[in-house]
């Protein structure tokens, strides 16, 4: 056999090794070498929260810091404590009102659809910015010059369950009109008061929408009127003894005093008494007229 022929038939015993090593041990390289590029929807998206800053402005008067009054989610206890900013922010409302009686300051509460509302008040937003204006108030700001507001936010993010500043705060002037809105306000609550219903021997409240709208008026009128208080009546029907319904009708009142108080309205304003089973609005010889008697009356005192 020749030389040439030698190299030849080495060549093409290389070669059908080679293809049946690459057939049997490496018929996956090809595939394993391609990676494909990442897609869209599988590359994580990092979300911000919101923040929102302690600021308020009038013409030449401003004031902002970064910090604000934080909550957690589905709450409207503020947050403690306190960026030392806040503090000085309120010292300067003060002295801007001193001089300034016929501004107010409108404190907007942010609240989203999500969150849940276990508060007295209509929605988050204005449970949250009562609490601030309480908070503005124990700090010498009258609440005369402060309004309480809500606003709708669902793009608010929070951030490990607080939303950060979730109010906002504008000045503006006292309406020409506020007495006249306050007065009717007056006739309008106490033409239909809020009333509490309580089941026999029970006493719990779980508010409707239209009675926590009630609950936001009367916080706004006591907040405007530094002479009017609330008064608290507690009703039942005749189950029992005079002297236990009367007793029982006192608890309910003070246990509907508790829940206001519990939703920023100052004890100091708030009056209570009970009526006992002496005073029915309906039949006690029925269940529907015995529920209508077990109530407790809230009512406004100039």
């Amino acid at each position: 056999m020749s030389k040439t022929t030698t190299n030849l038939l080495l060549m093409l015993i290389t070669i059908i090794a080679g293809t049946y090593f690459y057939i049997n041990y490496c018929s996956e390289c090809g595939t394993m070498a391609v990676e494909e590029p990442p897609k869209e929807a599988d590359i994580p998206i990092e979300v911000i929260s919101t923040s929102y800053p302690f600021a308020f402005k009038d013409g030449n008067f401003s004031y902002e810091i970064n910090d604000n009054y934080n909550f957690n989610v589905a709450s409207s206890s503020i947050l403690m404590p306190l960026a030392t900013g806040i503090g000085t922010g309120i010292g300067q409302l003060q002295n801007y009102f001193s001089g300034n009686p016929e501004k107010v300051i409108n404190v907007i509460g942010y609240y989203t659809s999500e969150e849940q509302n276990n508060t007295a008040y209509p929605d988050l937003g204005l449970a949250r910015a009562n609490a601030v204006k309480n908070h503005l108030a124990a700090q010498g700001i009258p609440s005369v010059h402060i309004n309480v507001l809500s606003e709708l936010k669902n793009e608010m993010v929070a951030k490990d369950g607080i939303y950060y500043g979730p109010i906002a705060y504008n000045i503006d002037t006292r309406s020409e009109t506020a007495d006249e809105e306050l007065s009717a306000l007056f006739d309008k609550i106490n033409a239909d008061p809020l009333i509490l219903y309580f089941n026999t021997a029970e006493a719990s409240i779980n508010l409707s929408a239209e009675q926590r709208q009630k609950v936001a008026d009367i916080s706004r009128y006591l907040d405007k009127v530094a002479e009017a208080t609330v008064s608290i009546t507690g009703h039942t029907d005749n189950t029992g003894l005079a002297q236990t319904n009367l007793k029982l009708g006192l608890d309910r009142a003070n246990f509907a005093k508790d829940y206001l108080m519990g939703n920023g309205i100052s004890a100091e304003k708030i009056t209570t008494s009970s009526k006992g089973q002496t005073e029915p609005i309906a039949d006690n010889a029925t269940e529907e007229g015995k529920s209508k008697n077990r109530r407790t009356v809230v009512t406004l005192n100039k």
